[in-house]
């Protein structure tokens, strides 16, 4: 069998470089597609968990503040002070013994 003169032909060897930034280019879009994703999924979750227990989002908020003022504290970031230092004393005490 012949070859038909129809059939494509390879692109020359300097679009090599083309074709490597485009490469480059969609990774970077799957990668970010991907995150998105991810972020929506845990969105999802969050939305489902909330409206099957309500009382989960108040509990979230105080997790969510208590690891601000520990983060804080570890970090020694002056504006955000932790509410109590008994806590602070009581690991550390528990962490010496």
């Amino acid at each position: 069998m012949a070859h038909s003169s129809s059939s494509p032909e390879l692109p020359p060897i300097g679009n090599n470089v083309d074709s490597v930034a485009l490469n480059k280019d969609l990774e970077r879009m799957i990668e970010e597609a991907e995150t998105l994703s991810v972020q929506l999924t845990w969105m999802t979750y969050d939305m489902v968990a909330l409206r099957t227990s309500p009382e989960l989002g108040e509990s979230v908020r105080k997790l969510e503040e208590a690891c601000v003022r520990c983060r804080a504290a570890v970090c020694g970031e002056t504006e955000q002070e932790p509410e109590t230092e008994t806590c602070l004393e009581d690991s550390v005490s528990t962490q010496n013994a």
